[in-house]
């Protein structure tokens, strides 16, 4: 029975691999998107993180010819933290990790990701393909099922053919290596034009810890966790309680403050993974002043992934910061900077560089703050355009106008109210953005 039992996993494998050649030969892989004019210039030099090794692969989950799985696996004493979408509709993957994010085990780790298929709105099917993922890493690299992680982005209702995946995982374990987080952060992508990477590194104790981290996300991009895949990792010693911590405090302030189109998505998660591989002191507690310059440091690389995220934001061709200061609390504050970076109005007259200030000012009016019409003034970058209820009278058009044509535009707002502050990152919306959404599925 049992030479019975490996001849049949044997013809599944090789099924799932023939299935996944014949969509490579297909050729449905689609043309790379040309790179946003808003990339950074080229992808940055990460770090060795010790205890963590990756590894990708092309199974092809929906389009043949490209990466779609990585496989990251975490030495043993690593911690694990994380946050999660809020989707009322969230997909089998995230309801998964975070039943187990919180789970105590001096185990390694594994996370697995696929793009091309987000295993969302999937019924019992999205669950057991979770669980036979999970199952069949867990086996390959000896580890408790309840400490590999799952992850998938792209289209959502389709069954996850995950066979596809666990046929390759012969090929990810005999290529995981330390230096391959940059191939991960390109088999992640689905509509991103470019992979995004990002490093940085702290003292501790007189010992350096290393973090890095990579992340995908275009579209469907609005706070609630945030909407995209974040992957950090970590060679600091730090307790979960002390990772989560400042994981949690950390995306509130970057990648809950970042919007495209302001659709929350169902699958998305951001993972944090420390390996305890350094020589620096145990973090303990997030506030102690070890914890806070840790913090600091993961603070500073979590902004610049999600100022990342922005950048490529589908069809984007300006960077915009929205500046609220002067509401009478920091909720406030965020209310009115987030109705103006979700205004349509504001973003298509961004993208077509017209400087109607009118715009910003429905966006106040409608955001739920409070505001008083004759104290509050906007400016576009250093140019004050309106105070005291109308237009400066030191603005013109002119000013406005060549002040759009720049790629990295702030929008300030101060309602004179009290001390609120808020800043929110954004981008415009094209044409492009519509192309790209109309046939995300053809």
């Amino acid at each position: 029975m049992g030479k019975k039992k490996k001849l049949k996993a044997k013809v599944k494998a090789l099924k799932a691999r023939l299935a996944a050649a014949e969509a490579t030969l297909a050729g449905v892989a689609k043309p790379a998107p040309s790179v946003s004019p808003l990339a950074p210039e080229g992808f940055p030099k990460l770090p060795v993180i010790a205890g963590a090794r990756f590894a990708t692969a092309m199974a092809g989950v929906r389009y043949g010819g490209r990466t779609d799985v990585m496989l990251a696996h975490l030495a043993p004493g690593t911690v694990m933290a994380g946050t999660f979408t809020r989707s009322a509709t969230r997909a089998a993957s995230v309801l998964d990790a975070q039943a187990k994010i919180g789970l105590d085990s001096r185990d390694g780790a594994a996370i697995l990701v696929n793009s091309g298929n987000a295993n969302a709105f999937t019924g019992a099917q999205g669950g057991d393909s979770v669980q036979a993922i999970a199952g069949a890493v867990a086996d390959r690299l000896g580890l408790p099922a309840a400490r590999v992680f799952t992850s998938s982005t792209g289209v959502i209702g389709e069954a996850l053919p995950y066979e596809r995946i666990t046929a390759t995982l012969d090929t990810l374990t005999g290529a995981l290596h330390e230096d391959a987080l940059p191939d991960a952060a390109r088999a992640i992508m689905t509509t991103d034009t470019y992979p995004k990477g990002a490093s940085t590194t702290v003292t501790i104790g007189g010992e350096t810890v290393q973090i890095a981290g990579i992340a995908k996300g275009s579209g469907m991009i609005a706070p609630d966790m945030a909407t995209m895949l974040v992957y950090i990792f970590t060679d600091a010693r730090i307790t979960q309680a002390a990772l989560q911590s400042v994981i949690s405090r950390g995306t509130d302030a970057s990648f809950n403050c970042i919007t495209v189109d302001s659709d929350t998505s169902t699958s998305d998660m951001l993972l944090a993974a420390a390996t305890g591989a350094s020589q620096a002191p145990l973090i303990e507690n997030a506030a102690s002043p070890e914890g806070q310059a840790f913090a600091t440091a993961m603070n500073g690389l979590m902004l610049d992934l999600a100022h990342q995220v922005v950048r490529d934001g589908e069809g984007a061709t300006k960077f915009v910061e929205v500046a609220v200061s002067g509401a009478r609390s920091d909720a406030d504050a965020r209310r009115v900077a987030m109705a103006i970076a979700n205004s349509p109005l504001v973003k298509t007259a961004v993208a077509g560089e017209d400087p109607n200030w009118g715009r910003v000012v429905m966006a106040i009016g409608k955001s739920g703050a409070e505001a008083d019409r004759d104290r509050l003034s906007i400016r576009f970058g250093p140019h004050l355009v309106a105070y005291q209820g109308q237009v400066a009278p030191s603005y013109t058009e002119e000013i406005g106008a060549a002040y759009m044509k720049g790629q990295e535009l702030v929008i300030g707002v101060d309602l004179r109210l009290g001390v609120g502050s808020a800043k929110v990152w954004t981008c415009d919306l094209t044409n492009r953005y519509i192309e790209i959404n109309a046939d995300y599925r053809s």
